[in-house]
């Protein structure tokens, strides 16, 4: 067996509305295609990240939480590559998004920090 690539991310919000303009306007990521299925009350909304990364958003009725914090077992975040991390963090602030403090990766020498999208989900930003 041979993987080529992660093809998409899937998440499932507890407020579609506030989530998909998170992930649209505040984050930048396009819109491919939304619907609306009827039979599971849901919506799902495809974006593009730089026209490679796909993720999905979806909601559903009532979703159940599910544990992050402390560290749970899982899936345990979505990272995202940028160029300039203190630029993105000043951005984010902007937008008035808590963001931890910048590490520094002790491996490749490289700047990160997190921050949550409105549901929790917790999102690395790594320099370049």
């Amino acid at each position: 067996m041979k993987v080529n690539k992660v093809h998409h991310i899937a998440i499932i919000c507890s407020n579609y509305q506030v989530s998909k303009s998170f992930y649209v306007d505040i984050l930048g990521f396009k819109p491919i295609r939304e619907v609306f299925r009827d039979e599971r009350n849901s919506y799902k909304l495809d974006l593009m990240v730089n026209d490679v990364y796909q993720l999905e958003l979806f909601s559903f009725p009532n979703p159940k939480k599910r544990p992050s914090y402390p560290e749970a077992a899982g899936l345990r975040h979505i990272a995202f590559e940028v160029d300039d991390i203190a630029e993105t963090v000043s951005y984010l602030q902007s937008q008035s998004i808590e963001v931890e403090d910048i590490r520094r990766d002790e491996f490749t020498d490289k700047r990160f920090t997190f921050f949550a999208d409105p549901d929790g989900l917790p999102i690395e930003i790594y320099e370049k």
